[in-house]
């Protein structure tokens, strides 16, 4: 029988570098511009940043939102990808979000957030709903933009 050692042995999302990833995505009806301008939007970054002062989207600029969310700005790709450090007021360091947008079609975007640098397999769990929150509720936000834009193109 052999014997394995359990220290060696690698918990879902650990990499050799990185802490622990999580990686969530979801594909949309809708443009990469119509996706860009939402999670850039105050009612968008509400989702994913929480209640912040207005972000202009430069590289190099920091946030602190007032649910203790705070980060900076490494990499703006309008429309394809936003870097950033992102952590909570009670991590030991931030983690590194990566959120892009990925379309070869005008009317269907994946929006994947990828997270790494995380302390934990229950840090890593949480953040795995918390991405999963954003997305449904991204997609209620936009779909119910769809629908008014829709409507208005009746009247």
């Amino acid at each position: 029988m052999k014997h394995q050692n359990i220290e060696s042995r690698k918990l879902v999302g650990q990499t050799a570098s990185a802490g622990f990833q999580i990686g969530v995505r979801r594909t949309f009806p809708v443009s990469p511009e119509q996706v860009w301008s939402f999670l850039t939007s105050p009612e968008g970054i509400k989702l994913w940043i929480g209640n912040v002062s207005p972000l202009a989207f430069n590289e190099g600029e920091v946030f602190t939102s007032d649910e203790g969310i705070s980060g900076q700005l490494r990499i703006v790709k309008p429309f394809k990808q936003l870097r950033l450090k992102w952590g909570k007021k009670d991590w030991e360091k931030p983690s590194t979000l990566q959120i892009r947008l990925l379309s070869n079609h005008p009317d269907r975007t994946t929006i994947s957030f990828h997270q790494e640098n995380l302390d934990h397999p229950n840090t890593r769990e949480q953040m795995k709903l918390h991405w999963e929150h954003v997305l449904s509720a991204t997609w209620q936000k936009i779909s119910t933009l769809n629908d008014e834009e829709e409507m208005d193109n009746y009247e």
